[in-house]
C-alpha cells in the first residue's frame, strides 16, 4: 500500500465515491493502471491546532495499517478526509467505521437521474404552449 503525495491525485480521488463517518469521510476512485492501493490523509484547520490535526492524520494512519487490505479494492485510490471527532471516538469503533463506509464504497450508486416523463408537463392537446 502506497501514499497518494501529488495534488492531482487527491483531486481526482475528490470526484469520485464518497462515504461519511462520525470520524472522517472517505473518498474513494478505480484507476485505469495496475498500480497497488494507494491511501491518502487530509485535515483541515477548522479542526483544530496543528497538534490536534497530526494526532487526527496519526489516528487515520493507524486505522489504515489495523485493517486488512481485504477490505480495500485493488487498483483504488482512497482518501481519509479527518474530523474533529476523530479524536475522541473510540479505536475499535473508527474500524468498524472504516470497514462499513469501504463496503458502502463498492456498493453501486443508486440511480438518481431526472426522469424525463416526470419532469416535462402534459402537451397541450391544442397545439399551443403553455405560459
Amino acid at each position: 500500500m502506497d501514499r497518494l503525495r501529488q495534488r492531482a491525485d487527491f483531486l481526482a480521488v475528490a470526484n469520485g465515491a464518497r462515504a461519511n463517518t462520525a470520524a472522517f469521510v472517505l473518498q474513494g476512485r478505480r484507476r485505469d493502471d495496475q498500480g497497488p492501493i494507494r491511501v491518502g490523509y487530509t485535515v483541515t484547520k477548522k479542526n483544530g491546532t496543528a497538534t490536534e490535526r497530526n494526532r487526527i492524520r496519526r489516528r487515520l494512519r493507524e486505522v489504515i495499517r489495523r485493517v486488512d487490505a481485504v477490505f480495500m479494492r485493488p487498483h483504488h485510490d482512497y482518501v481519509l478526509v479527518g474530523r474533529r471527532d476523530a479524536l475522541t471516538r473510540d479505536f475499535a469503533t473508527m474500524i468498524d467505521d472504516l470497514r462499513s463506509a469501504l463496503r458502502r464504497l463498492d456498493r453501486p450508486a443508486p440511480k438518481t437521474g431526472n426522469n424525463k416523463a416526470g419532469n416535462k408537463s402534459a402537451p397541450n392537446p391544442n397545439g399551443m404552449t403553455r405560459p
